[in-house]
């Protein structure tokens, strides 16, 4: 058994069978073939933070696997307040089979893992968003039918989770990565540091010139404010208002098949309450991406929503069995 906290825990090969083993539940899910390999296991999902993918993914990937699943949101539990994290990760890793967690402090999901003597997952903390990742490369392999040698171009906030885990993965498998942000808002020298151990003849590329885009197979962003983050919101936008994903970003690429990823959710358009405040407020439309961008789009970024659930079930099958290969019928 074995924990996925952060990408590093596993080698290219590992992660590259994640993503295989991801296609593989695909398949099967859409066949509609029973595949319960882990009945009667039952596992926690704790989340400090709101989640609508993460979330439902981890739910229905354990009842398909046969496990059920117990949520224990931020007011249910005494987390870090009334208990500490130690205490907390002994007393659920004696009555669960696995733990979930999706909060801020990265620190605090390491600790689980070292103390809960189960296998302990990453659902998202303010430094990496491993299971993020498996989606994604999965969906870029599904779209291309490779991985080594694509070049994904990244813009906005560049020191975010996402940010981090895709240079850090993408470097790992041998993609040509781009990160294209203010200087400010660019990786920690420790972050690039690591994707430039990992990476062997692919370049990385962090800088503040959107043209950099020219040559990329896919773009990705995500929102400009991540939760819980403490920032003047006007001066964020006016920052960031230059690497929106819009139609003319989109040209500068040169491609006409560059694909769109977003892992959502996604400020494209006025139909929710914070888009519509924003409008009031900023007037703007649309924040990360544009709308007509994400309606182009919307097919793989709709896939790559739903590939969470496939990628989520093989990352609990892989490290509860420690096997990547399923059984033979």
């Amino acid at each position: 058994m074995q924990s996925f906290v952060k990408e590093i825990d596993f080698s290219k090969s590992e992660i590259l069978s994640l993503i295989e083993l991801s296609i593989t539940f695909k398949t099967l899910k859409k066949n509609k073939i029973s595949h319960k390999y882990l009945e009667g296991n039952n596992i926690a999902l704790i989340f400090e933070k709101a989640s609508t993918r993460t979330r439902a993914a981890f739910t229905v990937a354990a009842q398909d696997l046969g496990m059920a699943a117990t949520y224990l949101g931020a007011s249910e539990i005494q987390l870090g307040k009334k208990e500490s994290v130690v205490d907390t990760a002994k007393v659920l890793g004696s009555m669960f089979d696995g733990i979930e967690y999706r909060g801020f402090s990265q620190e605090d999901v390491e600790t689980l893992a070292q103390h809960a003597g189960v296998p302990v997952w990453n659902g998202l903390t303010d430094t990496w968003h491993p299971t993020q990742m498996i989606a994604d490369f999965m969906t870029l392999k599904e779209r291309f039918g490779y991985l080594e040698g694509l070049t994904i171009a990244y813009l906005g906030d560049g020191r975010n989770n996402v940010a981090n885990s895709l240079l850090v993965t993408g470097a790992m498998l041998g993609l040509h990565v781009k990160i294209i942000a203010p200087k400010d808002l660019q990786p920690d020298s420790e972050i690039v540091a690591i994707a430039q151990q990992l990476s062997h003849g692919n370049t990385l590329t962090i800088t503040e010139d959107v043209t950099a885009v020219e040559g990329a197979d896919a773009l990705y962003t995500d929102v400009w404010v991540s939760m819980g983050e403490d920032v003047d919101f006007k001066e964020r936008i006016d920052q960031l208002l230059p690497y929106q994903i819009n139609q003319a970003l989109l040209a500068k690429t040169n491609k006409s098949e560059t694909i769109v990823l977003h892992c959502l959710p996604a400020f494209h358009d006025k139909n929710t309450l914070i888009g519509q405040e924003i409008y009031e407020t900023y007037g703007l439309e649309a924040m990360e991406i544009t709308d007509d961008v994400f309606q182009e789009q919307a097919d793989v970024i709709f896939q790559e929503a739903e590939n969470r659930l496939h990628s989520i079930k093989a990352i609990l099958y892989m490290t509860m069995t420690g096997n990547d290969h399923l059984p033979k019928a």
